[in-house]
């Protein structure tokens, strides 16, 4: 019998040993498998350095552009102020002069009393003052004027 227990237990050691090199051979398969993904992980993390270089290139490329478009656009923004005030300022000066020319017109409208009047109607309307004439008269003296006070733009 302790033949037999010996046999037992060697059998039994025999069968734990060919358990152990199973499941060392599965740990090996899965450590190759491991290393070989540490390859492929270091080669991820390598690619993910590089972009991220990249990324933050193209970001510093991008605040230096924003910050050039900003200036560019505030002056150009400064500019059409300057110029809108600048026509605003024209525009009002033309609207004086409209109104000069408006009361040099009025004035030098002949100032006829009633009979007068009564007899212009009758006479042929190629002897009235024109309207327009008197008004482009008064515009072309204005204008000489001046530009003989030097007052022309």
């Amino acid at each position: 019998m302790s033949h037999s227990f010996g046999l037992v237990i060697e059998s039994l050691v025999a069968v734990l040993l060919l358990l152990t090199i199973g499941y060392c051979m599965l740990l090996n398969r899965r450590l190759k498998r491991l290393r070989a993904d540490e390859q492929s992980m270091r080669g991820m993390i390598a690619e993910l350095i590089t972009a991220t270089e990249i990324a933050e290139r193209a970001i510093g490329g991008l605040k230096v552009t924003v910050r050039e478009c900003d200036e560019n656009l505030g002056a150009q923004l400064n500019a059409g102020t300057a110029l809108s005030a600048k026509l605003s300022k024209q525009v009002m000066a033309g609207e004086a002069i409209l109104n000069r020319l408006t009361q040099i017109a009025l004035a030098a409208r002949p100032s006829t009393p009633e009979p007068e009047a009564a007899a212009e109607a009758e006479a042929p309307a190629a002897h009235k003052p024109s309207n327009a004439k008197t008004l482009l008269a008064a515009a072309q003296a204005f204008s000489e004027r001046r530009r003989a006070t030097g007052l022309a733009a």
